[in-house]
């Protein structure tokens, strides 16, 4: 969890806002930092999370978060932390002898143009049963939180587009509205905006989709002038007006660079690095 970024959120796992759907973006860097933030946040918040992690492994989520004093080892056992290695799962789809009694959440690897229902599937009741309570030894966790590492593998996978957003919104409608939970989700463009590779438009337009739904986005991108070796890039920070009132939604900009255990934030122009 970097506190810097609790700061310009102004937020913290004591007080923080029900009901949103938090959208990342990356073009050209990586808003992988992003990620290890909200899922760190979440859990020192007490808050039950699903984490649908689709391109790294639980041992690479568990060493990061180590690092920021969490461990997901200790929540998993806790039943805090639901996680789904998409890596590990998708050899019960693809060796059928490696199959065992576990739940279905990939089986759309089988036929990606069926849709997304059965990993819509595994996150409902994964949210449900964390808001159901439990005996009375039983944790008493905060409300549900959804995360996922990177939504436009999907595309990769053969999924189209418009299962993807039907996916998030069926997510959003069951963790945020039903059961006033968090929903945050990462997708990539690597291409530039201006390009007309198949799947970069395929990706562009999921993120559109996804943009269109949320009620905060961060948009790492890397610096319009080239590579610095003491700035990783920037970060767009935009928020949604919960009604329109014939104002822009507003935005805020930030520079940024990763260290080993942190983030440090600081407006444009006013690192070290380019006075």
């Amino acid at each position: 969890m970097f506190t810097e970024l609790n700061s310009i959120l102004n937020t913290s796992p004591e007080s923080f806002t029900p009901g949103e759907f938090i959208l990342l973006s990356d073009r050209q860097s990586d808003a992988s930092f992003l990620i290890h933030h909200f899922l760190s946040f979440y859990l020192k918040a007490r808050c039950k999370v699903c984490f649908v992690a689709l391109v790294q492994s639980f041992s690479h989520y568990h060493a990061v978060s180590q690092r920021l004093g969490v461990s997901l080892t200790q929540a998993k056992e806790k039943g805090q932390l639901i996680f789904l290695e998409g890596l590990k799962e998708s050899l019960s789809v693809f060796l059928p002898q490696e199959e065992n009694a576990g739940h279905q959440a990939m089986s759309f690897l089988r036929d990606p143009a069926a849709g997304l229902r059965s990993l819509y599937e595994f996150v409902q009741s994964s949210v449900v049963e964390s808001s159901g309570g439990g005996g009375a030894s039983a944790e008493q966790w905060g409300p549900p939180v959804l995360l996922m590492d990177d939504v436009s593998v999907l595309l990769s996978l053969g999924v189209r587009v418009g299962a993807v957003l039907d996916f998030s919104h069926y997510c959003r409608t069951t963790v945020c509205s039903q059961l006033q939970g968090n929903v945050v989700m990462l997708v990539r463009c690597d291409g530039e905006a201006e390009e007309d590779d198949a799947d970069d438009e395929g990706s562009e337009q999921l993120m559109r989709g996804l943009t269109h739904q949320s009620c905060l986005t961060l948009h790492v991108q890397g610096l319009p002038t080239g590579y610095c070796r003491d700035i990783h890039g920037q970060v767009e920070f935009c928020w949604k007006k919960r009604q329109s009132d014939g104002q822009h939604a507003p935005k805020k900009v930030f520079q940024f660079k990763v260290h080993d255990k942190g983030v440090s934030f600081f407006a444009r122009g006013t690192s070290r690095a380019v006075l």
